[in-house]
């Protein structure tokens, strides 16, 4: 088991230096090293007391206690600089860190007015004077871990809304990849608290060290971690170059857009003629901004009449263009020699992925299916 811990110890300070080392490290590449860090400072404390540190040195007992404070909002800010990169951390970020903080300053008569003797009986709870801020703690770390866990999942699934309202492709950054990160941050914790709660209060005694189990757990997590950051684009590569997004909005709130209906309507049939003459769609990466500038008017008022008058978001509307392009072009005599991902790449789509992807959400069907239902026909 030592040796576990010892690897997961170099681990989280290797990853540290690997992402403060890099030339050009993005906001998130900084907040990622410093929870690396803690998460190898919380190793590292719970390893010491393992073996048998605090009961040799008890003035280092209870000072690892506030660190499952950071994690959720280490997380979260990672999360929301990994997808938005043209944003700087304020002072306002810092408010995340109050709790842990405040953690620390109540427990300022433990580490100065507590002689060794009495820390040690408090950590081995022959003395309760903390009990009830330690209670308190449980709540508050499960609170801060599956809080945390869930508004960054809400982050990932605004961004994918609004990576669907200005680009018809899929973006580089993994977003099952991050929810698998968030959804496992959350599992990884609640269990922990899970545990901790019936061992604690319930009194329910298990046949395992609990605390080993969960360490283990972050440990295992942290080689999950470093290998899908490495594996992955857009966590430990360059940033690419932030543009412009267009947020998604109601149908309600369209009503002070500025927009008048019946320019909305000629814009509608404009944009109607020009997806079916010029084809615009056929460009892999297409996005509003550009469609915009090919009729000549904002991406807002684009995305709103595309949202108004299709009932779709810009990648629906672009995608369904494509599929209907594939099948006429599957279907002609003069493609047979070429293979299916070759016509979808023609068609304008720049993934085999991102292509039966979306042809099975519209079609109901694998583009094979599809084929083989025609021909049967």
């Amino acid at each position: 088991m030592g040796t576990i811990f010892t690897i997961g110890i170099f681990l989280c300070f290797f990853l540290q230096f690997l992402l403060l080392a890099k030339p050009k490290k993005s906001t998130s590449d900084k907040i990622l090293a410093v929870w690396m860090f803690v998460a190898g400072i919380h190793l590292f404390s719970f390893f010491m007391s393992q073996q048998g540190y605090w009961e040799l040195y008890p003035a280092l007992a209870g000072l690892h206690h506030p660190l499952p404070l950071f994690h959720g909002p280490l997380l979260y800010l990672y999360v929301l600089y990994s997808l938005r990169r043209d944003q700087r951390f304020g002072l306002f970020n810092y408010v995340h860190f109050l709790p842990p903080l405040g953690f620390y300053l109540y427990m300022i008569p433990f580490f100065f007015h507590y002689t060794a003797e009495e820390r040690a009986l408090i950590n081995s709870g022959v003395m309760d004077d903390y009990s009830t801020f330690i209670a308190f703690s449980l709540v508050a770390f499960f609170v801060s871990a599956v809080g945390y866990a869930i508004a960054s999942y809400r982050l990932l699934n605004h961004y994918q809304n609004v990576t669907q309202q200005n680009f018809a492709y899929k973006k580089k950054i993994d977003l099952n990849w991050l929810k698998h990160f968030i959804l496992g941050i959350g599992v990884i914790f609640g269990f922990a608290i899970l545990l901790a709660v019936l061992q604690e209060w319930v009194g329910l005694q298990f046949g395992f060290n609990t605390d080993i189990v969960f360490y283990s757990l972050i440990i295992l997590f942290i080689f999950y971690l470093g290998y899908s950051g490495i594996m992955h684009q857009g966590i430990f590569s360059s940033a690419e170059t932030p543009v412009k997004l267009v947020e998604p909005k109601n149908s309600g709130e369209y009503k002070n857009s500025g927009l008048k209906e019946e320019e909305a309507l000629e814009y509608h049939h404009e944009l109607l003629r020009l997806m079916k003459s010029e084809k615009p769609y056929l460009e892999p990466k297409l996005s509003l901004v550009s469609l915009a500038d090919y009729l000549d008017m904002s991406p807002n008022h684009l995305s709103q009449v595309i949202n108004q008058y299709e009932g779709k978001n810009f990648y629906d509307f672009v995608n369904q263009y494509r599929v209907e392009e594939f099948k006429e072009r599957a279907l002609s005599p003069e493609n047979k020699n070429f293979s299916l991902l070759a016509i979808a790449f023609d068609s304008g789509f720049n993934s085999k992925s991102s292509f039966n992807e979306v042809f099975k959400k519209y079609v109901g069907k694998t583009p094979t299916q599809y084929l083989n239902s025609v021909a049967n026909f």
